[in-house]
């Protein structure tokens, strides 16, 4: 199946008053013309610094991954029970900037032979279930990764490679930052094998945090009303499939 993209940019205005118009020719039909808008639009282009042809290159790309990965436009549950299973993913509140806040924690991911496929479809029901509970005008989140207990036992190396492929080439510039908590030493082993896949955006918006400043850190961008009570704020951890 072919798909044509036509885009039209307006060189004599800044990157803001960019306007692309996507034609689609062939068989590829969105569930809803609000799935390709605007702000979808803009993402793939800040995510190639404005180059109209990578953008474009990589928008295809997005599409067809989703033709082949979500048949049905969406991940049901049902097809992730094992990843599901490990109560690993947590979605609540928002931050000052009112981007939904996930938790995710490290030492409860169990690698097991034959699971990067579930774990993939996870990662997608993950940032599907983010964009959907997004608020109205929003399009980024906000992540904290915790890693306390985290051991060569929960090390994925192929599956954390698998998840940052996802995020940036078909979620492109929908993190809006991640708090890296409790991180052992041990793990520094393994984010010198991940760190070459990680894109310069996506550098920019890491940031590992002192556990003697974790809440301080925290506070700085979600207000205690909106912190998870495990980092000592007041709102309770809700798993993401009931979020």
């Amino acid at each position: 199946m072919s798909c044509e993209v036509v885009l039209v940019k307006d060189l004599d205005k800044s990157w803001a008053d960019v306007s692309w118009d996507f034609y689609f020719v062939s068989q590829y039909n969105p569930k809803s013309e609000e799935e390709v808008d605007d702000l979808m639009i803009r993402r793939f282009l800040r995510a190639r610094e404005l180059d109209v042809e990578k953008a474009s290159t990589l928008f295809l790309r997005y599409l067809s991954w989703r033709r082949s990965f979500l048949p049905n436009g969406f991940i049901s549950p049902s097809e992730i029970p094992h990843e599901l299973a490990q109560n690993k993913l947590f979605m609540q509140g928002v931050d000052k900037k009112n981007h939904p806040i996930v938790v995710l924690f490290g030492a409860k991911h169990k690698h097991y032979k034959g699971n990067l496929e579930e774990f993939k479809r996870c990662i997608v029901f993950t940032l599907e279930r983010i964009c959907e509970r997004m608020p109205t005008g929003q399009e980024k989140f906000v992540a904290i990764a915790d890693l306390e207990g985290w051991g060569y036992t929960n090390s994925d190396v192929r599956g954390y490679i698998a998840a940052l492929s996802i995020l940036q080439d078909c979620y492109p510039e929908r993190l809006a930052k991640l708090f890296i908590v409790h991180v052992p030493y041990i793990f520094m082993t393994a984010w010198k094998i991940i760190y070459p896949f990680i894109d310069s955006k996506t550098k920019k918006k890491i940031n590992f945090v002192e556990n003697k400043k974790l809440k301080s850190t925290l506070l700085e961008d979600i207000d205690e009303s909106q912190l998870p009570d495990v980092y000592g704020g007041r709102l309770a951890l809700v798993p993401i499939q009931d979020s």
